[in-house]
């Protein structure tokens, strides 16, 4: 390959900058700005909830080392640090316990991205209002989840983790909509960011740094609308460059028809689902199925002799790995240790993702009773549902039972309504905030387009939380 390829798709860069520097919010149909308010509260209480975690803290405390003009919350802390320093931050805290939102499709968690950067630009800038955050918030759901669709699960396959590097461009967009910036500049800020976003999949498999590919990708992304502002050029074709684009060195056998197709018509943002369970995605369709047959069975674990998964190729990669102790992080991730909790205690919380527990003689010993492998039909299913599962139970006393669960709960396939989303955000943030804070928060949540600036969202973020 050489600089003289063609493009992948001629002009996609300057088209998706066009449509997010060029968006409106009477342009977004109102089903759209139901869904990215749910999105948005569903991020300020992961964010919250993962602002106590161990890992956020040591970023964090890095972040205060180093100083900086004090312009926006490090949220739950009282403390204040740079812009970039704050959506470091606060975006590893949004992904930091593996509860963040996720488009199946481009495999992006863009509410730790993008939730982050607009609210410390709003805090910075006090006249952008609520309808100005929604709007960017959909600008860059738009334009990062399409170049992630573009890229395809081969950009993953390969070894790259999609919220650090297609995430960058969730982030770029976002600030660049907040930061008015025109269609050429946003064009650049594209170009930057294609070039700062990084990630590395074998992070699953135990290691914190994980966590800080989302907090890096929204700072990318930031900075690169920061420097686009100031003059600094991108490439102006990254995203479809054919040699050293952003699709052909990532993904290489992408699909550039995705990154354009239904512009504005075509809602990605709507497409955005949640997570019921905290750990990786791909397993739930699985635990669900699990649960199901455990209620309708009437099972407990001393009750099951073995446990059959069938599931897509990509499923099985991800997450059907050899499961070791080695951290929270490789609990979240890993197959064995999700369905063997499930079977042993009916459900599953975060008070299983605690490090006293992953190493439970009970779960290491039931652990080999689970089989996964690739399920040929479900892989033939496509893309659409490489979260699928077929759960097989076989019991002590000699029954076999069987239970398929195509679309995981949470998905926009098999959705949850807003009274699960508050729930899960007061699950996040009970034990945190004050019940007359949490309530505030919720309400101006709800209310979000309506507000004239995130003054009081910001306020209830930056104050100490109770476990600080």
């Amino acid at each position: 390959m050489s600089s003289s390829a063609p493009p992948l798709l001629a002009h996609a860069t300057r088209d998706l900058a066009r449509f997010a520097a060029g968006l409106r919010y009477a342009d977004i149909p109102a089903a759209v700005v139901d869904h990215i308010k749910l999105s948005f509260l569903d991020g300020l209480g992961v964010c919250l909830q993962g602002a106590t975690l161990p890992w956020t803290r040591m970023v964090r405390d890095l972040v205060l080392e180093e100083g900086g003009h004090p312009m926006a919350a490090l949220w739950g802390t009282g403390r204040r640090a740079s812009l970039a320093g704050a959506v470091l931050v606060n975006s590893t805290a949004g992904h930091a316990f593996e509860m963040d939102d996720i488009h199946k499709e481009s495999i992006l968690h863009p509410n730790s991205l993008a939730v982050p950067v607009a609210l410390a630009l709003a805090e910075a800038d006090p006249m952008l209002t609520g309808r100005d955050i929604v709007t960017a918030l959909v600008a860059g759901y738009e334009v990062g989840i399409r170049i992630g669709n573009a890229a395809t699960t081969a950009l993953f396959l390969n070894g790259f983790h999609p919220q650090g590097t297609s995430g960058a461009f969730v982030a770029a967009a976002t600030a660049g909509r907040l930061l008015g910036l025109n269609a050429g500049h946003l064009q650049h800020a594209l170009g930057i960011a294609g070039s700062l976003g990084a990630g590395l999949m074998a992070a699953q498999e135990g290691a914190m740094v994980k966590r800080l590919h989302a907090g890096r990708a929204a700072q990318s992304g930031l900075n690169s609308a920061l420097l686009a502002r100031k003059g600094f050029t991108g490439i102006p074709d990254v995203v479809e460059a054919g040699y050293g684009g952003f699709l052909s060195a990532f993904a290489r056998t992408p699909n550039p028809a995705r990154l354009t197709d239904g512009l504005a018509t075509d809602w990605e943002a709507a497409k955005v689902g949640f997570k019921m369970y905290p750990n990786v995605t791909s397993i739930h369709a699985a635990l669900d199925a699990l649960k199901a047959i455990l209620i309708d069975a009437g099972l407990l674990g001393r009750d099951i002799a073995a446990v059959d998964v069938g599931c897509g190729h990509m499923t099985f990669v991800h997450t059907a790995w050899t499961y070791k102790p080695t951290g929270v992080t490789a609990a979240q991730m890993n197959m064995y240790y999700g369905l063997t909790v499930m079977a042993l205690r009916g459900d599953l919380s975060a008070a299983d993702y605690v490090e006293d527990r992953l190493a439970d003689p009970a779960v290491l010993a039931f652990i080999p009773r689970i089989t996964v492998a690739i399920d040929d039909e479900i892989e033939a299913m496509g893309v659409a549902f490489r979260h699928a599962a077929r759960v097989t139970v076989r019991t002590v006393d000699g029954r076999t039972i069987r239970h398929e669960v195509l679309q995981r709960r949470g998905s926009p396939e098999n959705a949850v309504d807003r009274r699960d989303i508050e729930r899960k955000f007061r699950g996040n943030v009970d034990a945190l905030l004050t019940p007359a804070a949490a309530d505030r928060l919720q309400g101006l949540a709800a209310d979000l387009e309506s507000l004239p600036n995130a003054a009081d969202i910001c306020r209830i973020l930056a104050a100490p939380v109770r476990e600080a």
